[in-house]
Parts: structure tokens; sequence; C-alpha cells
């Protein structure tokens, strides 16, 4: 036999048991014969297996159940990935050469090796293709409808620039996140970085490749090649991976609605990698062994012990991915413990031969970079469909494998042996401390030490001769207790009871039975105690006892309880050293010389068939964790990871965990140039082909921006000509109408200066004509000048208006400083406020001011006209190099957006309360984006964005709520409503609450989220079924960019009056709803 045939005959058998190894978890069957005669029926067929198990099992599922499994089969993979160039020795005992095993084997190795020689494609990767080819099938109607949405790009370059060296994100393209997590994961091992940024592909890839994997693994690894290179030296914030992906997605045959699964995409990935490097290892090789550095990375090795059949056993496995069940298990090394050992192992440290079977795990070599895959679907063979498990699992930052490997084994075992002793000792010490904390022969238990002391303060109560009802007035109203002839109560009844009327003279207790009960602290409901007649005793007692049998009564219960608790504490002191042992078990410097830190945790939010993922990385050179969610890499924290990734807290969980050796550091290190020892940084890591090929995207870039900006200064230019020429026109008809109104004509200025022309004074300033808005600032002015003439000794104009300005200004101060209640907001009755309140300087609130008085709608008598004269004149003889008119502008601008905002906050804050929520919502979601970016600014540039963001959130629950409601009623035109408000509405939404990591708006994507996810588990129509499936991945696989709405919605003018007034009654209506509905 060649070498290459063995090698294939070895991967064919390491194939084979992993197909067992999926049967036995999906199906849940642990008979060995029974798995191997499936896997002979179906002829390899993984789907037929399972069909064949099922119906052995009497579970038959319908014709859509079992589709629907195979469609999500590829998902529950777990398997142990088997590198094609693997060194096995399996040593056989058994002797027998007709073991069912053996023939499934050897039946699988000719089947194997005869597609190899034809196809190229292996077993493995034909059956991954007729799952999905199933899928697809099942999906077929899905395909007829509209791709998947996608999230588009910001139109501005600006947006999507690359800020100085951050990391570069990958955007989504439609159900890739699977892809963007484990790609950065990858690309963030720097060694595994240059190895692909260097492959060269072989010289022979010229001539004709000779199989179907050479076709497509050599251009994937070459647009993987691009795609590290952008991502290292492009000028964008994130980069498209489309043609990467299309490669795997036309080898995967899936429909782009289909979600692939993390571990099943790596363990492919990495196969395609290492069948790239292995053609390339061999060219290169000369007369030795070719070493594939994909398989010195990623790829170690194990040895199984074990018995079948009561005969022992050795064999040697390679494994890439190693997979561990979750469900069970409170932290990793539970998960670890359990996977290395199988079936019943006693009989392996025996002398005696029994007939058990079982085998263990031993590393014989861990790679560099150790990668376990969580296994957290499992199979529901009722519902015929996978489930995801949320349990939590704890992992450490640091994790030591040394009690895993196999030189190890004997020092292992000696401490398993210890640690179950340890824990069958623990289990009686708290079986007997639940004893004592939950005492009782009934349904209710309580702590002994606690009944111990209640029969104490019963005994030591004032012992009572009559009945408990006796000394009751049969009189008593109803609500008394006359009528309940029933045994006498508890404590906590009587507690509980309503209060007793008395009327004569009860027994009244004595002082030493109120000293007695002082002593006691009993709990009391407050309202009922204070209304109990004070001479009624407050708790049951004895009817007769003796001082002699109370005194012997108490120092048997003070015994008891001293003893009790004393036995208590020994207990729970006995099982916390016993936890500290354990826990310390492997804590010597012996068992910590392979130490494994976390690189890498690949998440996953959502259900077994539909969820997002992204993945947390770990910067050693910034010393902190770093989130890579599709386009968005942001700076992170353990506890944020611990939080998203142990699970149990909400359905997001790591899926996949990556450590590497913290003692190869080559890993992570950055490269040096040779010649300088300098660090190798951005475009100076990527060879001559790629610099070129960054290059020339760099340079498109910045021409998209080049012309994008050319584009805004020239629709910057159009408005502003625009605006001079009406302002002009709007001068030449206010200049028109003032002559032919009045019979003294204005000639203080012939024409203004040119700096003037294009600045038309603000709507809320001065109109052409009488308006609400300039009535009121006409009665504000004309007051002042009234109040200034009555002060002013001096009667000229020019005096009367610098004392006018004055006192208009001392009023507008006080109103800035003023502390208001919540519906005043003096900012939005006059600019100057506004301009106080945020420092604007101080030749802008002259300039304003002295607009104000020059309004040419002020009254027609003369005093108010030779001062609007003044000012005019005032106005006019201001140089531009004393009030840079720009700012000046801004200023105004920046007013008039936060008027806008108002009036957007205001309207949407009316149809919420309206219950008008579908409108309400575009008004929300401008009001709260436009007061963010006036916030930036200043802190009283806007409003309070908590309330904004209360009612946007708020919002998107109600519309989620109705969606959801519309969804459950099944009529189609009701569902497609849903659908729709979901799709158009709630889903572009998410990313808003979604990108600042707000809890209360993460909460609320979480509980949309579950609303929808609550459904998979139940049943419902077809075509609801259809309809959700579609749906989910898009709420789900919700990327934090921002996607572009439609336009703004119209909003209406609103006077000054008109705008306070409503905000003021909006606010105050929100101000009476209780806290808790705001």
């Amino acid at each position: 036999m060649t070498v290459e045939q063995n090698v294939l005959q070895q991967h064919s058998q390491k194939h084979q048991q992993t197909l067992l190894n999926q049967l036995r978890e999906v199906t849940g069957t642990t008979d060995i014969q029974l798995l191997q005669q499936a896997l002979q029926v179906s002829n390899g067929d993984l789907a037929e297996a399972v069909a064949f198990l099922t119906e052995k099992n009497a579970k038959v599922p319908q014709q859509d159940e079992t589709t629907y499994y195979q469609t999500s089969q590829v998902a529950s993979d777990r398997y142990i990935s088997v590198g094609s160039q693997a060194d096995t020795n399996v040593i056989d005992l058994t002797g027998d050469d007709k073991d069912d095993l053996q023939r499934a084997i050897a039946l699988s190795l000719e089947e194997s090796n005869r597609a190899f020689r034809e196809t190229g494609i292996t077993d493995e990767e034909q059956a991954i293709s007729r799952v999905l080819e199933a899928s697809i099938a099942e999906n077929k109607a899905s395909l007829k409808r509209t791709h998947t949405e996608v999230w588009s790009d910001s139109p501005n370059p600006h947006d999507r620039k690359r800020i100085d060296n951050c990391p570069v994100g990958l955007k989504n393209v439609g159900n890739t996140c699977w892809f963007s997590a484990v790609i950065q994961s990858l690309f963030n091992l720097l060694e595994f970085q240059r190895l692909v940024l260097h492959y060269s592909p072989p010289a022979r890839v010229h001539d004709l490749p000779r199989n179907q994997k050479e076709h497509r693994n050599l251009p994937f690894m070459q647009e993987l090649r691009n795609l590290f290179s952008l991502m290292v030296g492009s000028k964008r914030k994130y980069v498209d991976p489309s043609r990467a992906v299309e490669i795997l997605k036309d080898a995967f045959k899936s429909s782009e609605s289909q979600q692939q699964d993390v571990s099943e995409f790596t363990h492919k990935l990495l196969d395609w990698l290492e069948d790239a490097f292995q053609m390339k290892a061999e060219e290169d090789r000369e007369g030795e062994k070719p070493k594939n550095p994909m398989v010195e990375l990623f790829y170690g090795r194990f040895l199984a012990v074990g018995v079948l059949e009561g005969k022992k056993f050795e064999n040697t496995e390679m494994f890439g991915q190693y997979p561990l069940q979750v469900n069970g298990f409170k932290d990793l090394h539970e998960c670890l413990e359990a996977a290395m050992i199988e079936g019943e192992i006693e009989s392996l440290h025996s002398a005696e031969n029994s007939a058990r079977s079982g085998q263990e795990h031993w590393f014989t070599e861990l790679p560099p970079v150790l990668t376990f895959e969580l296994s957290r679907f499992e199979f529901n063979q009722a519902l015929g469909r996978p489930e995801k498990i949320h349990n939590k699992l704890e992992f450490p930052s640091m994790l030591y494998m040394d009690r895993y490997m196999d030189r190890n084994r004997e020092i292992t075992r000696i401490k398993r042996e210890e640690i179950r002793r340890l824990k069958e000792h623990l289990t009686l010490l708290q079986q007997r401390l639940e004893r004592y904390l939950s005492y009782g022969s009934g349904p209710k238990r309580f702590p002994l030490a606690d009944v111990l002391q209640y029969a104490m303060e019963f005994a030591s109560s004032k012992p009572v001769c009559t009945s408990p009802v006796e000394d009751i007035d049969a009189s008593a109203p109803p609500g008394g207790t006359t009528g309940q002839q029933l045994p006498p109560p508890s404590t906590a009844e009587q507690d509980s009871s309503p209060p007793l009327e008395s009327s004569g003279p009860a027994p009244g207790p004595t002082t030493a039975s109120n000293v007695a009960q002082q002593q006691r602290v009993p709990i009391h409901k407050p309202f009922t105690q204070s209304r109990l007649p004070p001479d009624l005793p407050m708790h049951p007692a004895p009817r007769h006892i003796t001082e002699e049998e109370l005194r012997v009564l108490e120092g048997c219960l003070h015994r008891w309880r001293s003893e009790v608790e004393n036995d208590t504490r020994d207990l729970q002191g006995s099982i916390t050293r016993i936890h500290r042992t354990i826990e310390l078990m492997y804590a010597d410097k012996s068992m910590m010389q392979v130490p494994y830190r976390l690189h890498a945790v690949l998440v996953h939010e959502g259900q077994a068939n539909a969820g997002h993922y992204w993945a947390y990385i770990y910067d050693p050179h910034q010393r902190c964790w770093m989130k890579y969610n599709d386009i968005s890499v942001t700076k992170s924290s353990w506890e944020e990871l611990v939080r998203d990734s142990f699970g149990g807290y909400r359905n997001a969980s790591a899926y996949c965990l990556m450590y590497i050796n913290d003692k190869k550091p080559f890993l992570i290190e950055e490269e040096f140039d040779k010649e300088t020892g300098q660090i190798l940084s951005g475009m100076d890591k990527l060879p001559p082909d790629l610099k070129h090929f960054v290059k020339e995207d760099n340079e498109l870039f910045d021409k998209e921006i080049e012309e994008w900006d050319a584009l805004q200064a020239r629709k910057a230019q159009q408005e502003k000509l625009a605006l001079a020429t009406a302002a002009a026109a709007a001068s030449a008809a206010s200049s028109t109408s003032t002559s032919s109104s009045s019979p003294q004509p204005m000639s203080i200025e012939s024409s203004p200066p040119d700096n003037a022309v294009p600045q038309q004074d603000p709507e809320y300033m001065e109109q052409p004509s009488p308006t609400n808005d300039s009535k009121h600032l006409q009665e504000d002015t004309e007051r002042a000048i009234s109040r200034a003439a009555a002060e002013q000794e001096e009667r000229s104009p020019e005096a009367l208006l610098n004392a006018a300005i004055k006192l208009e200004y001392a009023r507008l101060l006080r109103f800035a400083q003023e502390d208001t209640s919540p519906e005043t907001d003096y900012r939005l009755q006059h600019i100057i406020v506004y301009f106080i309140q945020n420092q604007a300087p101080k030749k802008i609130l002259e300039r304003t001011l002295l607009t104000q008085f020059a309004d040419r709608n002020l009254a027609f008598d003369e005093r108010c006209k030779s001062i609007m004269n003044v000012a005019r004149a005032k106005l006019d003889l201001i140089k531009p190099e004393e009030v840079n008119m720009d700012e000046y502008e801004m200023w105004h601008q920046a007013y008039r957006n936060f008027r806008e905002t108002t009036s957007f906050m205001v309207t949407g804050l009316e149809l919420f309360q309206k219950t008008n929520y579908m409108e309400a919502l575009m008004y929300l979601i401008y009001s709260y984006q436009y007061n963010k970016e006036l916030l930036s600014k200043g802190l009283y540039r806007g409003h309070d964005e908590e309330l904004l963001g209360h009612y946007r959130r708020q919002c998107l629950l109600k519309l989620n709520e109705q969606a959801a409601a519309m969804f459950e009623s099944g009529e189609e035109p009701e569902v497609t409503t849903g659908l729709g408000i979901m799709n158009e509405l709630v889903v572009p939404c998410i990313p808003l609450l979604l990108i600042h990591d707000a809890e209360r708006d993460l909460l609320a994507v979480e509980d949309m989220r579950n609303r929808w996810c609550s459904y998979l588990g139940q049943e419902m129509e077809s075509n609801l079924q259809e309809k959700l499936t579609d749906f989910l991945p898009k709420l789900l696989d919700c990327s934090t960019e921002i996607k572009s709405f439609h336009d703004p919605p119209k909003l209406p003018t609103y006077s000054t009056l008109e705008l306070c007034e409503r905000f003021s009654h909006i606010i105050a209506a929100l101000c009476r709803v209780p806290t808790k509905g705001r």
C-alpha cells in the first residue's frame, strides 16, 4: 500500500469514528452495535442513519420534522476534527477480524478511497453537502422570497473612514456574522496572520489543477490573503468579505438565508487551509516528510486507552477542535473531565478483565492553538428539532492542562480518586446538613434551630387559662373572628388575621410576660399589630405550666439549640474545607506547567436555528478585551465577556473557546524587520503583491472621499447663493412695505455693507410681516423701551437703546439662571436664554439683541422708530472683523436645530400619548438622534437624554408587542401587517439601541428577541413557521451599523408661543405619569 493510500485510509477511519460520535450525540443512542448497524444500513449517509435509529426507537417524526432535523444537523455536528496527515497507530487486541466495527470501517474505507480518487472530495464533505441539499429542499419556498436584508453603507465616506490604527471590522453581507467572528479570531493570531499573508501558491497550479479541491481551495486562499491584507492596511473602518464568502457559500451549496454553524465552518476552513499548505509543503520538500504549518498550529494528539467487551486497547488519534458537552456541568474543567472518560472504566485499573466497556483520553501532544467546541445544542426527539442549552458554564482566562496529559496519567488518576472520595464524603455531609436546615415530616420544612427557638418562645409565654374564643364578645362585627370556630391558629395565622374586638376586659399579660415578649423579635404585620387591643396576648401560650416544668423545658431547649447550632457550624465548616481541598487539588506547581491563555471567545445569541455571532478577542498589547461585532470593533472588559459568554443570564453564551499556549509567545508577537530591528506594522507587514492590492483600494477610497467633499462643497455654495438671493428679495420687499406705510422713510443707511447681504435675520428674531413670533418678540422689546424711557433721564434715542438693551438682557439673564420646573424651558421663549446657558461669545449676544431692537415691525410711534433706526445703524457699522459672521450664523443655526429637535420631540411624545406608536416612532427616533448630536456639544444644548431614550425604547416595545399579537392571531392579513411593522420599523431601529451598550436598551432588545424566539418551540401552521424562519435571522442578526432611514417626517411650523405651550402641556402630562410607568 502506498503512503498516500495509507494516509487516506487513516483519514477515513477517523471519519467513521466521527460519524459514530455524531449519531451517538444527536440521537441519544449509546448502543455501539446499533450505531454501527445504522451506518451499515445507510451506507454512510448520516441523515438515513438518523432516520433508521429514530424508527428503531419508535420515535418516528413527521416528514417535515425529519427535514427540519436535516437542516439543523450541521449546526448540531459535534466531532473530533481529524487531520489528513494523522499518524495513527491502532493497537487491536481483540483478535476478532470479523468484528462489526472493523467490517463497518472496511466498507467505509473502500467507498471513501474510491470517492476520493474520483473526485478529490471526502465522505465528510459529501455528507455535509447532502445535509445542506436537504436544507435547500426544505427552504425552497424561502428562496423565492427576497434575500436577507443587508445593512447599507453610509453615503458619507468619512463615516466609513478608519480612525488611526483601530482594528478593521468586517461587513455583514447577509447572515455572515459567523464568518466575521471566526476570521477575526484567527486574524488576531499573528502567527496565523503571517502564514496566510506570506502564502504563495505552488508553481504547478499554473497548470490545470488535478481535482476539485485545488479548483476551490487555492482561489479561496488568495481571497483570504486579500481580505487579511485589507484588514492590515486599509483606510476603511470595515471591509467587504463578499468574495471569500461567495466561495464558501458555493462550496457549502447553502442559500443566503441559511446561517452557518461556527464550529462546522471553522473545521472546514482549517481543512481547506491545511490542504492548501500541504500542496505547498509537498512542492518544497527535499526528500524529507513535509511539515504542514496548519497541522502544527491547530492539531494535537491524544491517546485513547480503553476496554471493549473486556479486551483492552490503545490507539492514538489526531484532533483539531475538541468537542465538549455543556449540559450538566458548571465549569470547563468538569466538561473536560467528563470528555476524557467515556463509559465504565473501573476495569482499566484492575487486574481483572470484566465485560465492561469504556475508555480514557490522555493528551500526548497539545497544539499551540487549543480550540474547544462547546456543544450548546441538543436534538429534541419528541419535537424532532434541535434546541439550545442556555445553562451557565464558567471558564477561566488561564487554563492549566497538566491534569489531562498522558505523562501525568498516574498522578492524575490518584488525584481523581481522591476527589471522588472527597465528593462522596461531601455528599454525605451535605445530606446531614440538609436534615438540620430542612427539619420536619410535613410538606413544610424549617431549620431545626429555629424550630427549637419557636418552642422556647411558646413555652416562655404567659399561661392563659381560658379558651382563645371564650373572651370574645359574641356581638363582634362581621369582620371579626367570632364566626371562625376553628382550632387555635398558628402564630403566622394569628398575625395575618383581622383585628379582634373585645367587649369586656380580657386577662392582661403580667409585667414578666411583657418583658419576655420584648426580648423576642417576632415578625408582625404592622397594620394588623397596631389594631390589636393592648390587653390581648400577642402569641398563643400554654394553658398550664409550672415553674419547675418551664425551668426544665427551657434548659433542655437551650441545650438542644446550642448543640444543633454547633453541629450545623461543624458541618458547614467541613463542607467548606472539602470544597477548598478539591479546588486546590491541582494547584501545586507540578500541575501548572502547561498554561493556556484565553485568546478568543465566540458568542452565539439566539436559538438553535437562528441567531447572531460575535467574538471577544484579547489584545495583549493594549492588555484589554476587544469586541468584534461585524463592522463594529470596540473596547470591552472581562466583566462584559462573562456576562455574554457564561450563559444562564440571557440567550447569549459562548459557543467556541480558543486558548493559546502561554509559553509560545510567537503566536501573538509582532514581526520585526531583520535589518533595522523595528516592529513591522501596517503596510510594512505585507508582501509586495498585497501592498499593491491594498494601495489600489486605498486610492479608490481616497478618491471617493474627494468626490464626496467636492459634492458637499458645491451643495454648500448653492445653498449660500440661494440664501443670499432670498435675503435680497426679502430685504427689497421689506423696504417697499416700509416706505409705503411710513410718511417719513428711514434714510440712515444708503446700502448695507457687503458682509451683511447674505445674513437674513432668523425667523424667530424678525419677520417681514407681523406674526405670532414677531408680535411676541415685539411686545418684549416695547416693554424694555418703555421701562428704559421711564428710568432714563437722558432721552436721546441712542441712550434709550442702550438702556433698553441692558434691561432686556438683565431680564433674560434672570430667566437663564432661574431654576424652573421640567415643563418650563425659557430657552424656547428666547434665543438669548439659549445663548447665555451655552456661553455664547459676548459679540454674538450683542448683535442678536441689536437685531431684536432693529425689527421693522415695532410700533410706529416716534420713540420706537428712532430707536429702531439707531439699532439698524449700529448693525451696519459693525465691521466684519468685530463679529465673525460665520460663527454668528453657526450659533443661530444651532438654535434652529434645538427648536427643530424640540418640535420632533413634542410631536413624538404627543403621538405616543395617543397610543399612535407607528407615527410616533420616527419622531422619537429623529429627536433622540438630533438631541444626542446637540448634547455632544454642550450640556444645555438639548433636552433630557434619558427621557427621550425611555420613550424611544417604550415605543419600540409597544410596536413589538402589537406585531407579536398580530402574528399570534394566525390571520394572514394580521400576520403580514405584524411582520411588516417589525421589518420596516422595529428591526432597522435595533442597532440604535445596541450601538451605545446602554443596559436598559440592551434589555429591551433582549425582551423583543425573546418574545419572537419563544415561538420556536410552539406548534404552528407551516406557513407561519416559514415566515418566522425567514424573519428571525433579521431580528437576531442585527449589526450595530445604522441603516439609513427614510427622510425625517414633516414638521408643521410652530410659533414660539405654540411650541412653548405644547412643550409645557406634554411634559406636564408625562410628569403626572407614575414613575413605574415612565
